[in-house]
């Protein structure tokens, strides 16, 4: 997907303006992409920045435009993966506190349970789980996307999610987990 030539970005690159389109496009749904793996909103901000910086350095590099938003969304879940491996050698512990909800946000009683329930799995379950059933990606596109095989994207997401019903209980159990989009 990325081309070996490294030219140089600057001020008012030709590109810029491709970039800022696709930006104004994709921001959100990245966004909320990264929410759903991290469950907090400025946790999310962060992450979704970092990876369109990431992208914009890429992208006078990137030879197919038509795959854009899987690579984006591969940046984002890879620098979630790789902020969470950092994150265990940091002193600071994150608590049991509610994630961060936006004051203008309509999210249910139900929603806030799933998302403190998706917070307790491993970072891989729950970024398999986001893929697969709030990206509504296939089992192949997901395990490119994690860059493993597809039984591994199989028996994580089964692990996920028998830890959610077990978390989310009996309530929950009989509800079909299915795409958020």
């Amino acid at each position: 997907m990325i081309s070996r030539s490294r030219p140089t970005s600057g001020p008012g690159s030709p590109w810029d303006g491709e970039f800022a389109r696709y930006f104004g496009e994709r921001a959100h749904s990245l966004r909320s992409t990264a929410f759903l793996l991290c469950g907090d909103w400025h946790r999310a901000e962060d992450l979704t920045q970092a990876a369109l910086l990431k992208l914009y350095l890429a992208w006078p590099r990137l030879s197919r435009r038509d795959s854009l938003d899987a690579y984006a969304r591969k940046v984002v879940l890879r620098t979630f993966l790789a902020e969470n491996r950092r994150s265990r050698w940091k002193r600071e512990r994150l608590t049991d506190d509610p994630p961060d909800v936006p004051a203008a946000s309509s999210v249910t009683d139900d929603e806030l349970v799933v998302q403190r329930a998706l917070a307790v799995l491993a970072p891989r379950q729950r970024a398999v789980l986001v893929l697969r059933y709030f990206e509504d990606l296939s089992v192949e596109e997901t395990a490119a996307a994690l860059g493993c095989s597809t039984g591994t994207v199989k028996s994580q997401a089964a692990r996920g999610l028998a830890t959610l019903r077990a978390k989310l209980g009996p309530h929950f159990a009989a509800v079909p987990i299915t795409g958020g989009r």
